[in-house]
């Protein structure tokens, strides 16, 4: 009897030990895979946590900026008297109505024939806009700062090259913008378009990305026709009717660019000017009075491969010397004429700096200033030469 209640003592034990073993281990188990849980669950609440922040901080710094830039944000209403109004019968197309016929007992009443958007860029109320917001022949200008202000405006000056005008109004203290630095955006970065929408909505702001840089494009015009724009900042910031000549700021509320153009075979393809032209014209007109542009005179076609093959060109890259039929390529007694280049000339280099499709001849000039003296590698025939040009300022005649 003793030796089977010692057996059963035993066995009773050992289950014992086995399930308070088996516990133990599942517990360990459970609490295991509890604790891990428990870890994700409040690893993954951190990372939305985090995620929520960065939405929060972004859309924060978002209304700050909007804040601070649009008071030096205006709208620019443009009169003309009836008697000096075209009718365009392709406005209504366009442009969604059609100026009604002004009214012959008063040929002198001022109609409003358009809008567009401006800003600040000095206290004592210089304005920058598009060119082509102001080119109205027998125009007047109207300006409405964003506390509903309106003052008289006068052209200071037009650019020559770019889409890029100056105007001024009398006052002192007005709010401005701070200028950023185009060199160095990318693609992906957020950006903040304001304007004047459609005419209508004084201030609209719309956000989006940079969707490319350095982008060249043909616009059009059905008042002053077509220009090329070179170095252009393309972004999916929606940039309506009356918008042109607004600001294109970053995250730090820095202008970097002005908006510009928007392409009629798309949604989401607006663009703008890069900031560094509107600087230079800025700083020409608080120097001289006026915006001053280098010039080289000549016509060019820049160079790359698929060309080349075509054409059986010595090189891939570099600026052509040539014009279509009836033009001339190089302007008679212009800064490259006396500098010695030739139709056909290919240049390949400006004081080393190589010409590429993205680095054209046009854009390397505008760095510098009239009166600038350029180093020239020129590839004429199979010689190749260096020629020294003083560059001088365009002038309109």
């Amino acid at each position: 009897m003793e030796n089977k209640q010692s057996t059963t003592l035993v066995v009773l034990l050992a289950i014992t030990v086995l399930i308070s073993t088996s516990f133990g281990v599942l517990g360990g188990f459970f609490a295991n895979q509890y604790f891990s849980l428990s870890s994700n669950l409040f690893s993954s609440a951190s990372k939305v946590d985090k995620n929520i922040v960065q939405m929060i901080e972004e859309e924060s710094s978002a209304i700050s900026v909007v804040d601070r830039v649009t008071p030096a944000v205006v709208s620019i209403v443009i009169k003309k008297k009836a008697k000096d109004i075209q009718i365009n019968p392709m406005n209504g197309f366009f442009f969604g109505q059609v100026p009604s016929e002004p009214k012959i007992e008063d040929p002198d009443r001022l109609v409003e024939v358009g809008a567009g958007t401006g800003f600040f860029v000095t206290s004592d109320g210089y304005i920058v806009t598009n060119r082509h917001v102001v080119e109205e022949e027998n125009g007047f200008f109207t300006v409405v700062t964003n506390d509903d202000q309106e003052y008289e405006a006068q052209i200071i000056d037009i650019d020559p090259f770019f889409d890029i005008a100056i105007l001024k109004i009398e006052g002192e203290n007005f709010p401005t913008v701070v200028f950023g630095d185009a060199d160095n955006l990318e693609v992906g970065q957020t950006v903040i378009a304001i304007g004047n929408a459609l005419s209508q909505y004084q201030n609209t702001v719309t956000k989006g990305v940079i969707s490319g840089v350095n982008r060249r494009l043909e616009t059009y015009d059905y008042s002053t026709g077509g220009e090329i724009i070179e170095g252009a900042i393309q972004t999916d910031a929606a940039i309506n009717l009356g918008n042109s000549g607004g600001p294109l700021i970053n995250l730090l509320g820095e202008v970097i660019g002005m908006n510009t153009a928007v392409s009629s075979d798309g949604q989401g393809l607006g663009f703008a000017i890069p900031v560094n032209e509107i600087k230079q014209a800025v700083e020409s007109v608080k120097k001289d009075g006026r915006i001053i542009r280098p010039w080289l005179g000549v016509r060019f076609l820049m160079i790359n491969k698929e060309y080349a093959e075509e054409e059986s060109l010595p090189v891939e890259v570099g600026a052509l010397i040539s014009a279509d039929e009836g033009d001339e390529a190089i302007v008679k007694d212009g800064p490259a004429d006396k500098a010695g280049l030739k139709t056909g000339d290919i240049v390949t280099k400006v004081d080393d700096e190589i010409l590429t499709d993205e680095n054209s001849l046009s854009k390397v000039v505008r760095e510098h200033l009239s009166g600038d003296v350029l180093k020239l590698t020129v590839l004429r025939d199979e010689e190749t030469l260096e020629l020294s040009v003083t560059l001088e300022e365009y002038k309109e005649e």
